[in-house]
């Protein structure tokens, strides 16, 4: 149970922080494009699925695993448009936008598994909320 508890601390740690690093990066630096570029606000779509899947998910650790591969998808989507559309150019070159966009995916995808391994206990495949106080020694309900 220790070990799910953590894994739960780990991917909603990793996540908070892949959004926080994104919400920085994106607007000041610039992901598509130089800094102040438009196509950058494509980046709320990621945020608003990550918001939205976890009002949903009420933060328990299945729900919350789909919320981070949605986001993933989010942030693919936002970079697949950017390259068909030609966007950010000609500071931001494909192998670029590629790249850091993919280093988002990949934190994404890395909380969504750790979150997935929060979901299940050893004693089963009964779901944890990350306030249950249960021993692991007790029977599944």
């Amino acid at each position: 149970m220790k070990t799910n508890r953590k894994a739960y601390r780990y991917a909603f740690a990793l996540a908070l922080g892949a959004s926080f690093l994104l919400a920085l990066v994106s607007p000041g630096v610039g992901l598509i494009g130089a800094d102040g570029d438009p196509a950058n606000a494509m980046y709320i779509g990621v945020f608003a699925v990550g918001g939205v899947g976890a009002l949903v998910s009420r933060l328990r650790p299945r729900g919350m695993a789909r919320t981070l591969v949605g986001m993933a998808v989010a942030q693919a989507v936002v970079a697949a448009i950017a390259l068909l559309g030609g966007l950010g150019r000609p500071w931001s070159g494909p192998l670029e936008i590629v790249l850091s966009n993919g280093f988002f995916v990949v934190l994404f995808v890395g909380s969504a598994r750790l979150f997935r391994r929060a979901a299940t206990s050893s004693a089963g495949d009964r779901e944890i909320s990350p306030c249950d106080s249960t021993s692991a020694y007790t029977s599944p309900r």
